[in-house]
């Protein structure tokens, strides 16, 4: 590949950078693989699948995690390709990607049709004013059906179905002429070269020998090399130690011009210092104001991380640290769990992000974990008018405090085949939801809107879903603020003794049947001891369930043979009173086992 870039800058015109938007499983990384091997960006015995998912786990899972980009060459122009996640909890990546881009191809499985999450970053991108390139993929598949899929389209996004492409991103059947419509549909960029400097971070991530690199798109001016540059938002200044192009290799080069997509190190520490939607400026001569959308991103869902053994702790905030500089929407703080000792209270974007976070400190940091159940953000009013923000359930003021606590809501989309709606309607009403719309895209296909509290949908919404669909309704889903809920909270007694770490929050409706679920869930993991244990589950003061774990009982009239009945009732006494005396000074030791088992009723 040619690197007679690396000291001018690219003539505009002949620049196209798209972003591909797909579902996960829809061939997105797949496709990016057959264009790095039509243009020859790659040496043949060097190529592999999904080449550009760095990361094991989105190999294994076949997902895309971190937004990757790279160049390439194709009839005279350059093609700069940002791969986005397709993933709902990584939507503010998406989003970053999307405005670093004029054009964005959208990808669709034929034997699926659109779902959920595409459809919502379709809507993401024509907001962005992004030119839509739609094609269908898998058309070599024998359950593709590419007419129902352009028909759909057509109604739903309005996209005439003579413009769609169908291709086979396995075989590569079709991308050459994909690739012709991105240079004829998708414009160039345009900015102008001289204009002071305006450059988009879409995406950092941390390298321990050079600190935080971050993908760039430049939009006005030009970026030189010897440039002191200045991040615009966290008012910080930094010496650029290089700039680049990746190809996929990385490639050092002079200089970047309006419209380029490159990476920049700036022996910059932490990926804080570094966010998504930052906006670089040279120090010299700064832009007037910042780009557009800059957000810091917000976790929706909290859980305790704790190690097994009590004696990993460091190597876990070593762990969590050394993460939060690859990734940093993950927040933490230390938190005490009376059954589960220290360990960190953990924010996530959302359920997904939360597993693939718990994955990693597991694999890559050969750490052994227990994550307690997850939680979400209420806002509590006391009765003296103040207002506190509670994430963990062991916080929830005491009820007689409370004036009245507000939950957040999600603003969910279901695209599921019409013959699965009664099941998926019925799963929308035992989930306190409030459907808002339904729509027909056509005869087989149905939209559900619905207003859903985000704690029904962290356990196991998604799964309960694609269990009553087969695997065919997609989601989507945005958060729409907070109002006002009857939650309580249900503890978990174990001999009279509170054990935080099964404490939760849940709507008062579904309450005594979480404390009778748990209760009994613990009866049956809870070791015997040599007196009986009872397991109760509580609102407030009041008890509504119990379950006994029967003592374990010795013998004690074996050697007692003949004779009067008062003896043996004698030793009987005796053994009572013993089990009495054991009973007020015995703790019941719960097993880490017994943890990992219950906590898992709420996955």
């Amino acid at each position: 590949m040619t690197v007679a870039t690396s000291s001018s800058s690219v003539d505009s015109s002949k620049i196209r950078n798209l972003s591909i938007i797909a579902h996960i499983d829809h061939g997105k990384s797949t496709l990016s693989d057959r264009i790095l091997e039509i243009t020859g960006a790659v040496d043949p015995r060097l190529m592999r699948a999904q080449y550009l998912d760095s990361m094991d786990i989105e190999r294994e899972r076949g997902i895309t995690i971190k937004a990757q980009n790279v160049r390439v060459n194709f009839k005279g122009h350059l093609i700069q390709l940002i791969d986005t996640p397709g993933h709902v909890d990584f939507g503010y990546e998406v989003s970053r990607s999307l405005a670093a881009c004029e054009g964005a191809v959208l990808l669709v499985d034929a034997s699926q049709g659109i779902q959920a999450q595409t459809l919502a970053t379709c809507y993401q991108a024509l907001e962005h004013n992004l030119e839509i390139v739609a094609v269908l993929n898998k058309i070599d598949l024998p359950a593709a059906d590419p007419e129902r899929c352009k028909e759909e389209l057509e109604r739903v996004l309005g996209i005439p179905s003579g413009e769609i492409l169908s291709i086979s991103a396995k075989t590569g059947q079709g991308v050459e002429e994909l690739l012709d419509a991105v240079i004829t549909r998708i414009p160039a960029p345009v900015g102008d070269p001289d204009a002071p400097l305006r450059a988009l971070i879409f995406d950092s991530y941390y390298d321990q020998f050079r600190g935080v690199i971050s993908s760039i798109r430049v939009i006005e001016g030009t970026l030189h090399d010897e440039t002191k540059i200045r991040m615009m938002r966290a008012g910080t200044n930094h010496e650029l130690e290089e700039i680049g192009m990746r190809t996929p290799d990385m490639i050092k080069v002079k200089q970047l011009g309006p419209g380029e997509v490159g990476y920049v190190v700036a022996g910059i520490r932490d990926v804080g210092g570094a966010r998504s939607g930052e906006t670089i400026t040279e120090a010299s001569r700064p832009a007037a104001k910042a780009l557009e959308g800059y957000l810091d991103p917000k976790p929706m869902v909290f859980c305790g991380i704790y190690p097994i053994d009590g004696d990993d702790l460091g190597n876990l905030r070593d762990a969590l640290d050394k993460l939060r500089l690859n990734d940093a929407s993950i927040t933490y703080e230390p938190e005490k769990s009376h059954a589960l000792g220290f360990g960190f209270r953990c924010g996530f974007l959302g359920l997904l992000h939360m597993e693939i976070v718990r994955e990693r400190l597991e694999r890559e940091f050969n750490l052994a974990i227990i994550a307690t159940a997850p939680s979400v953000v209420y806002r509590a009013f006391l009765t003296d008018g103040t207002e506190i923000l509670v994430d963990n359930p062991t916080d929830l003021p005491d009820p007689s405090r409370l004036d009245h606590v507000d939950e957040p809501m999600l603003d969910v989309t279901i695209l599921t085949p019409s013959e699965y709606l009664g099941a998926v309607m019925d799963l929308g009403q035992s989930r306190r939801g409030e459907m808002m719309k339904m729509e027909y895209l056509s005869t087989e296909r149905v939209e559900l809107r619905y207003r859903i509290p985000l704690a029904e949908i962290v356990i196991d919404f998604f799964d309960a879903l694609k269990s009553r669909t087969k695997g065919y309704a997609s989601l989507d889903y945005e958060p729409s603020g907070y109002v006002t809920s009857q939650v309580v909270r249900v503890d978990l007694l174990i001999n009279h003794e509170p054990v935080d770490a099964f404490s939760t929050i849940v709507h008062r409706s579904n309450a005594e049947v979480y404390g009778r679920k748990m209760a009994e869930r613990l009866k049956e993991l809870i070791p015997r001891q040599m007196f009986d244990v009872p397991i109760q589950a509580a609102i407030g003061g009041r008890v509504v369930a119990r379950q006994t774990v029967k003592a374990r009982r010795k013998d004690v009239l074996a050697k007692c043979y003949g004779g009067d009945i008062t003896r043996k009732r004698k030793l009987l006494e005796k053994q009572k009173e013993g089990k009495k005396r054991m009973k007020n000074l015995g703790r019941v030791e719960v097993p880490q086992e017994a943890f990992v088992a219950a906590l898992k009723l709420e996955e």
